[in-house]
């Protein structure tokens, strides 16, 4: 093995943040990655958690731990970054173990063949620690560190305080937070270029496919002055070209009455490339009036009277507020009707578009019943959604189907884990369209953060990936009152 190997010994916050972290710590192999006792003794009592992601994660650990190419080692066996760097005597009752972990490089979005991770384990007893530490929290940290410090490693650890606790008594500490997005705001799919004679992309600005591009012509006066001519044309970008968008064309003259029109940039694009014969994931982000869903609604019923998708699935995480205090409690009646609290953002939508199919109708009292009282509009929301076959599904009720040849919406994404996402996305077969949202300042899930969900993830990814289509709508139709408190709370 290489004398300029790193070796790493990685709290557990570093396993529950992601067990893949172990192969990307590792680097094929190049580096050494180690545990002690006390961490494998963390992990096994998350693994039972069923409700939040840590506890998933610890499951995804002990998977990947479960073959029979492990066992026991002597000391003599441990790589030699791993051995003792203090005394000899001070590790001598310690106890090794070589756990091997298989792995898919194409997690990384690597093309090699499989790889088998060693996992060093350090067993110890009686750890010194224990004799004088006083603080009712914080043993495990304590004896986590001893490790690091009897061994000379380098810490990884997520926990902050833990962090500051080994850097004061010199061991040296790293983060690894590879499924965190800082400043998911930041991510941006929509640009602006200036252009006088031909619109062209900045060389220097690399453009994954999808991306949203805005060319504002400029001009100079005959006194030097440059100024806008108003002139401006648009385009995405697809397999390193522009495509061109004639949004007066698409929601003109051309565009089915029957849908409600997108009515700003943001929109227009939007359900431009929902409705792209080469995209097949879209992942959005937008406060609430937005036109997330309305937009998604008009492109999937677009997508079914061209005869592209067969139907509509509406799905939504059924996660309330996180308020105790205004939980609902106990919901009576069947699937339907308990699914029914948490689909109002679609119905609102159905009953809109409705609403303008019914001015758009020549025969509106045939085709729509009744603007007049709730039965009647209860009624006509029944009769759209059989018309269009359109269904809504609980996200729990995803597995172990295969949904093809549908435009499926998933609504409320912040609030889902990468584990959720995952298990939806494998979800999908042939010829389906599937589109992904939320809003990442609207956390209501008690183990996700605005920095940790499935929607900023899939935000980042869609930044670095010409596989994802990614849309930023900024631009909020709401009242003033829904707007202050947003801004002001």
């Amino acid at each position: 093995m290489s004398e300029a190997q790193n070796c790493y010994l990685l709290d557990t916050s570093v396993i529950l943040d992601d067990p893949i972290n172990i192969l990307r710590i590792s680097e094929n192999n190049e580096n050494i990655v180690a545990i002690t006792d006390i961490v494998l003794a963390e992990l096994n009592n998350k693994k039972d958690d069923m409700r939040s992601d840590a506890g998933f994660r610890a499951r995804e650990f002990f998977r990947l731990s479960d073959n029979d190419q492990s066992g026991t080692i002597a000391y003599e066996d441990l790589p030699e970054c791993l051995k003792c760097s203090a005394k000899k005597e001070i590790c001598d009752n310690d106890l090794y173990y070589r756990l091997v972990l298989p792995f898919e490089p194409s997690i990384l979005g690597h093309h090699d063949d499989d790889h088998e991770i060693p996992l060093y384990i350090v067993y110890r007893s009686s750890y010194h620690i224990t004799r004088s530490y006083s603080e009712a929290k914080g043993l495990n940290d304590a004896k986590i560190g001893e490790i690091a410090k009897d061994y000379g490693l380098k810490l990884l650890t997520n926990d902050i305080s833990f962090k500051i606790a080994a850097e004061v008594q010199g061991i040296p500490t790293e983060s690894i937070r590879n499924s965190r997005v800082e400043n998911a705001d930041a991510i941006e799919f929509a640009h602006s270029y200036y252009y006088e004679d031909e619109p062209v992309i900045d060389d220097e600005n690399e453009h994954h496919n999808f991306e949203q591009i805005s060319f504002i012509e400029k001009a100079e006066s005959s006194q030097n002055e440059v100024y806008e001519t108003g002139v401006q044309r648009y385009a995405v970008t697809l397999n390193g070209s522009l495509e061109w968008c004639d949004f007066d064309k698409r929601f003109g003259e051309y565009y089915d009455d029957d849908l409600v029109r997108p009515i700003n940039l943001e929109q227009k694009f939007y359900y431009s490339i929902m409705t792209h014969p080469q995209n097949a994931v879209t992942v959005v982000a937008g406060a609430t009036g937005s036109g997330k869903t309305l937009v998604a609604l008009q492109a999937g019923l677009e997508l079914i009277k061209e005869g592209i998708v067969e139907g509509i699935v509406y799905s939504r995480n059924t996660v309330t507020a996180t308020d105790s205090q205004s939980e609902l409690g106990f919901r009576k009646g069947d699937q339907d009707q308990k699914l029914g609290y948490f689909m109002y953002p679609l119905y609102s939508a159905v009953n809109y578009t409705i609403e303008h199919q019914t001015k758009n109708s020549i025969d509106a009292k045939v085709e729509y019943t009744g603007n007049t009282n709730s039965m009647q509009r209860e009624n006509a929301t029944e009769q759209f959604m059989a018309k269009y076959n359109i269904e809504v599904m609980d996200i729990a009720h995803l597995r172990g189907t295969t949904i093809s040849r549908k435009f499926v919406i998933i609504d409320e994404a912040q609030n889902m884990t990468n584990a959720t996402l995952k298990l939806i996305g494998t979800r999908m077969g042939d010829e389906t369209r599937l589109v992904i949202m939320g809003d990442p300042h609207q956390i209501d899930h008690p183990f996700l953060s605005k920095r940790r969900n499935a929607l900023v993830s899939l935000l980042q990814k869609a930044k670095n990936t010409d596989f994802v289509a990614g849309v930023q709508l900024r631009h909020t139709i709401r009242s003033e009152v829904a707007n202050w408190f947003d801004k002001n709370l």
